[in-house]
């Protein structure tokens, strides 16, 4: 018995490594994604400065637009100053005229705003792909290390499962059982645990002396009569 507690031991202690390897590889796979998604903000955020720009690109087009055509009709106004017959036409087209200038001057504060808002997102665009470029070189060097940590760890499990297949059929598939039936009971604990000094160390609960003394005996599966988990003399 003791032989069968020696090999369920071991193979607590493999699938334990298992697990412990397959955390490592599944926090790999979250920190691969979580530094994409860095980059992805930043790309979003570039393409949200050239949205604007291209917003500002088309509004400053239209500014020029009327632009032009305040200025024709501001002209055509002023052409029609000379050929005015009455003093009330010459106070009704300078009227226009000036408020044609207005807009215009109107038009231009605008078109003149457009372009400071322009150097100010293109400015914020360079600065953006500057930082990403960094960020990206960082990136790149910390996936390459991922990965071949997470590729050693694959290596690692992969041994680790053949082990375990291998150490399996070396125990009694009644205890096997018994122990897998233990360890579903316990997912985040272990199933075989040490007792040293009359403690468990599973639940850290004292057994009753005669337990205890029937462990050093070594010849039968004995249970913690507290946490239910199966029990083993740990050599001093």
């Amino acid at each position: 018995m003791k032989e069968q507690i020696y090999m369920l031991v071991k193979l607590q202690g493999i699938e334990t490594e298992a697990g412990n390897i397959k955390s490592i590889l599944n926090g790999a796979q979250k920190k691969l994604e979580t530094l994409d998604a860095g980059l992805m903000e930043f790309e979003k955020t570039v393409e949200e400065q050239e949205s604007i720009i291209e917003g500002l690109k088309k509004k400053y087009r239209d500014y020029e637009s009327d632009a032009r055509i305040s200025l024709d009709r501001e002209k055509k106004t002023q052409a029609k100053l000379r050929s005015v017959k009455t003093n009330r036409e010459y106070q009704s087209l300078l009227k226009e005229i000036e408020e044609e200038k207005a807009k215009n001057s109107e038009i231009e504060e605008k078109m003149i705003e457009c372009l400071d808002r322009m150097d100010e997102t293109e400015k914020i665009i360079a600065m953006t792909k500057d930082e990403y470029l960094q960020l990206s070189h960082s990136v790149m060097n910390e996936k390459e290390i991922i990965k071949q940590e997470s590729e050693q760890g694959r290596i690692k499990l992969s041994k680790l499962d053949k082990d375990r297949e291998k150490i399996s059929c070396m125990i009694d598939p009644e205890l096997l059982k018994k122990y897998l039936m233990i360890k579903k009971q316990n997912p985040e604990g272990l199933a075989v645990v040490p007792v040293k000094d009359a403690l468990c160390h599973g639940c850290n609960v004292n057994l009753p002396p005669q337990l205890y003394n029937e462990l050093f005996l070594g010849d039968s599966l004995k249970f913690c009569p507290n946490c239910q988990r199966i029990i083993y003399l740990k050599e001093s």
